[in-house]
């Protein structure tokens, strides 16, 4: 099993910057891919970004240029910079994280934007 804990969550205005943390417990050897996911009300869960225990990443169109995702394998913890935020990126924030072919979810942390 692998626990996940996020935080860093919060409301900050338009054009502010947010850095999530999710740190990796229990059986943390050979996890795969990380990521963040998000979920505004109403809508479905969407990918975010994610990163290989390589440090191969990808990211949605919508955030490309404004978040940064990053790993630190010595500490099991992947972390979001989200800069430039918009009232639309509003939105719970899930840590995902891959073993074994198994997906394990943290429990959300929530960000909000003004406008």
């Amino acid at each position: 099993q692998v626990q996940l804990v996020e935080s860093g969550g919060g409301l900050v205005q338009a054009g502010g910057s947010l850095r999530l943390s999710c740190a990796a417990s229990g059986s943390v050897s050979s996890m795969n891919v990380m990521g963040w996911y998000r979920q505004a009300p109403g809508k479905q869960r969407e990918l975010v970004a994610d990163i290989t225990r390589s440090g191969s990443s990808k990211y949605a169109d919508v955030v490309k240029g404004r978040f940064t995702i990053s790993r630190d394998g010595a500490k099991n913890t992947v972390y979001l910079q989200m800069n430039s935020l918009k009232p639309e990126d509003t939105a719970v924030y899930y840590c995902k994280a891959e073993r074994f072919s198994l997906d394990y979810w943290g429990q959300g942390t929530q960000v909000t934007v003004s406008s």
